[in-house]
C-alpha cells in the first residue's frame, strides 16, 4: 500500500501498531510489517534494558517503538511519597484484610502480611523518566507517552534523535495541549480500550481530533485506539481521518502474550460487555475484564480505592497469587482472574498467532476498502 504519514515518520510498512509488554509479540509484529510497541511499566530500567536488548537483536532490523507512562497529574496524597517504602508505609494494613476476604471467598489462602510490591517501579514521573532514558539508548522508531502531556524531555529527546514521540489522548482538548507541547504523532483512544481510558467512544473521539486537529492548523498524524479488532475496523477508522491503528487487546489474545492460558480462555469465552472501567487494579479508570473482584472494591461498603500508585501496589501481588491458585487447578482462583482488557475481547473468537493476526487485519483491510469502494460504484 502507498506510504502514509505514519509510516514515513516510523519505518512501518503497514500502520497497525500492537502495543504489548511481550518482547515477543513487539518482535514478531514489527517483522510481519506491522510496528510492536513494548509497554515499559512493568519493568526496572535494568530490566527494559534487557528487554531492549533482545528485541534488538530479533527483530531482523524492523522497526519497533516503546511506551512509557510518565503521568502528568500526582494526586496530593501520594506527592510527597519520594520511594516505594514510604509508600507502603502509607497504607493501611486494614487492606490486607480486605484483600484476604475478597480471596478467601474463592478459596485462596489468606496471607498474614500485605505481600507489597516494595522492589517493583512503579507509575511514577521519576520511574518513566529513567525507563525513557533506557528506551532512547536502542534504536528505536517511536517512543509513546500517556497519563498526560509528554513530558518535554521526552520531546526534546525525541526530536534530537529523530525519534517521533506519540501521545495518547481521550478527548480533542488534550490532544490540542499535546500538539501545543510537540508532540508527532496523537493516538485517539476511545473508552472502548483496555487499559487507561476516558470517556469518549472511538467512533466520535476519532472524527472529533482529527477536525480540532485541523482547525487549530496542526498538521500531525492521529492513530486511531480503542475497541479495534480487525482490519475492517481499521479500515473504518482511517476513512475517518486516521492514519492507522493502535491496538492492544487483540493481542492478549496471542500464545506469544505475557497472559495466562486462563485468561486467553475468558477472552475467547467473554462478550463485550464482560469490561469494567474501574479504578480497582491501579487507583485510576482502567478497562479490564470484570470479575468479583471488581465488585467488592466499587461496592459502597468496600474500604475505597488508593491512589496510584498505591493502589497497585496492593492489587497487583493480589492478582499474582490468583494466576498462581488458578494454574494450579483452584477452580475459584480462576473466575477472579482478569487483565486490563477492551471492549473488543467480544470479537476474539480463537487463540492466534501474532503474526496470523497482522496478516488477518491485512487481508480484512484490503477487503474492508475494496467493498467500500464497491459499493459507491468505484471499483
Amino acid at each position: 500500500m502507498p506510504m502514509n504519514r505514519i509510516c514515513e515518520l516510523t519505518g512501518a510498512e503497514f500502520p497497525l501498531f500492537a502495543f504489548s509488554h511481550c518482547r515477543d509479540v513487539v518482535a514478531a509484529v514489527s517483522k510481519a510489517g506491522g510496528l510492536g510497541v513494548l509497554g515499559a511499566t512493568r519493568f526496572s530500567p535494568e530490566q527494559l534494558e534487557e528487554e531492549l536488548s533482545w528485541i534488538d537483536s530479533h527483530v531482523d532490523g524492523a522497526p519497533y517503538g516503546v511506551d512509557v507512562l510518565v503521568p502528568e497529574v500526582i494526586d496530593p496524597r501520594v506527592s510527597e511519597l519520594s520511594d516505594n517504602k514510604s509508600r507502603a508505609a502509607a497504607i493501611d494494613p486494614a487492606y490486607q484484610g480486605f484483600v484476604n476476604s475478597v480471596l478467601g471467598q474463592y478459596g485462596i489462602a489468606p496471607e498474614a502480611e500485605m505481600p507489597i510490591l516494595r522492589e517493583r517501579m512503579g507509575i511514577t514521573p521519576e520511574n518513566g523518566l529513567a525507563l525513557m532514558e533506557v528506551a532512547f539508548r536502542h534504536p528505536i522508531r517511536l517512543i509513546a507517552n500517556a497519563l498526560g502531556i509528554a513530558p518535554p524531555a521526552m520531546i526534546k529527546e525525541g526530536k534530537q534523535r529523530g525519534v517521533p514521540v506519540a501521545a495518547l489522548v481521550g478527548a480533542k482538548e488534550h490532544a490540542i495541549r499535546q500538539a501545543e507541547a510537540g508532540v508527532d504523532i496523537i493516538v485517539a483512544q476511545g473508552t472502548e480500550a483496555g487499559g487507561h481510558c476516558g470517556e469518549v467512544s472511538t467512533l466520535v473521539l476519532v472524527p472529533e481530533v482529527v477536525r480540532e486537529l485541523a482547525r487549530h492548523d496542526y498538521d500531525i498524524p492521529v492513530l486511531a485506539a480503542g475497541g479495534i479488532m480487525t482490519g475492517g475496523q481499521m479500515a473504518g477508522m482511517m476513512a475517518a481521518g486516521a492514519q492507522g491503528a493502535w491496538t492492544g487487546s487483540v493481542w492478549l489474545a496471542t500464545p506469544e502474550a505475557e497472559t495466562s492460558e486462563a485468561f486467553r480462555a475468558k477472552m475467547v469465552a467473554a462478550r463485550s460487555r464482560d469490561t469494567v472501567r474501574s479504578r480497582s487494579r491501579t487507583g485510576k479508570p482502567a478497562r479490564q475484564l470484570k470479575t468479583a473482584w471488581h465488585d467488592a472494591w466499587d461496592a459502597p461498603g468496600g474500604p475505597g480505592t488508593l491512589p496510584m500508585p498505591l493502589m497497585g501496589m496492593v492489587s497487583e501481588p493480589a492478582f499474582a497469587r490468583i494466576e498462581r491458585e488458578a494454574a494450579s487447578g483452584n477452580k475459584g482462583a480462576n473466575e477472579l482472574v482478569s487483565y486490563f482488557v477492551g471492549q473488543g475481547v467480544g470479537l476474539v473468537e480463537q487463540v492466534r498467532s501474532s503474526r496470523q493476526v497482522v496478516q488477518d487485519f491485512r487481508e480484512e483491510f484490503l477487503n474492508a476498502i475494496g467493498s467500500l469502494a464497491a459499493s459507491v460504484g468505484m471499483e
